[in-house]
């Protein structure tokens, strides 16, 4: 019996391997993204606030000249958990953008300053004048982009699905923002005999090593004025925090919600199993 059922074992991991030897060759060359230290990370993890305004500021100055936000107001910038900008600042980074407004008494369309419940606007009036102005590619929204992106460690099945064990075990959750530092830092030159299309671009880490965004950060790009070093590499980590706080802004509520949910559930099976050894002690077993 026994026997039977290493062979079936090994039959399974066998077609698991042969089903998939297009995945195996389209990512033999990806770069695997490396894991970044995030002060969010773990079960006890916070957003660094002043990372997140740095990040908003990458974003604001490079990012959203193509990519839009639409499931973020500008008023999310203060709230706790956030940037916690304050209010008088939240105004004035919604000021900086100019909004389409109207009809007017006139019935005509108008720009006005931005307000603090606006949401963020985009570039581009519409998907097609975005793809016009891409080559083609249509820039994907960054609302909920760090939630949205993941990666695997291997392509071969048993490795696979212990991976995805371990960081249950672990709660990594971070594979978004990894993704998007080597994203973002993975641009290189094409090897030997790797024909690039006209409008692409080699990279690392996206699969298939082709990606029609050209690389977006260097060195000194955006101003920092707190000292942090204006490096791209910095600068994508900031940018991948600020995206993740945006597609996941309640994660520190969401955590400490957990921990008080965990705590109270030891607690009652504790007291449970002091009932029940009180309820059947005089009980002969």
């Amino acid at each position: 019996m026994l026997k039977i059922k290493i062979a079936l074992f090994a039959g399974f991991v066998a077609v698991a391997g042969a089903l998939s030897p297009a995945t195996a060759q389209e990512a033999h060359h990806n770069l695997v993204p490396e894991k970044q230290n995030w002060s969010f990370s773990g079960p006890f993890g916070t957003y660094d606030h002043a990372q997140l305004q740095r990040g908003y500021r990458v974003f604001r100055e490079v990012c959203s000249n193509c990519h839009s936000m639409k499931f973020m107001a500008f008023r999310n910038l203060a709230d706790k958990g956030g940037p916690e900008f304050s209010e008088s600042q939240v105004k004035a980074l919604a000021a900086e953008y100019k909004i389409k407004d109207g009809p007017n008494d006139a019935g005509e369309m108008y720009e006005r300053a931005g307000r603090a419940s606006d949401y963020f606007p985009w570039t581009f009036a519409n998907p097609e004048a975005a793809k016009a102005a891409n080559g083609g590619a249509l820039p994907p929204d960054m609302s909920v982009l760090a939630k949205a992106r993941s990666f695997h460690r291997c392509d071969w099945f048993p490795c696979d699905v212990s991976n995805a064990l371990l960081d249950v075990v672990t709660q990594y959750q971070e594979h978004g923002p990894d993704y998007i530092v080597g994203l973002l830092n993975g641009y290189a030159t094409p090897p030997a005999g790797e024909e690039i299309a006209p409008g692409l671009n080699y990279n690392l880490v996206m699969p298939g090593n082709k990606i029609a965004m050209a690389k977006p950060l260097s060195d000194g790009q955006v101003d920092y004025t707190d000292g942090t070093p204006k490096t791209a590499v910095q600068y994508s980590r900031d940018v991948a925090a600020f995206l993740m706080w945006a597609a996941e802004p309640k994660l520190e509520e969401r955590k400490k919600t957990g921990f008080r949910a965990m705590v109270f559930l030891i607690l009652f099976a504790t007291l449970m199993w002091f009932v029940k050894r009180r309820v059947w002690a005089d009980v002969a077993h």
